[in-house]
């Protein structure tokens, strides 16, 4: 039990960081961060690069 409520939430915000950035994606054509999530149209997922205009799925 942690001591304060501090405590307890910088444990929980380590975890939220920890998972953010396990799951961030980046472009494999430029690199970039900016990837965008799109419906793609059989109902798959697609990404699109908001940077370099790159798609993929």
């Amino acid at each position: 039990m942690p001591a304060s409520i501090l405590e307890g939430v910088d444990h929980l915000l380590g975890a939220v960081s920890t998972r953010r950035t396990s799951t961030r994606l980046s472009c494999p054509s430029c690199g970039s961060a900016h990837v965008a999530q799109v419906l793609g149209d059989n109902g798959g997922i697609s990404y699109v690069c908001t940077a370099c205009g790159h798609s993929w799925s």
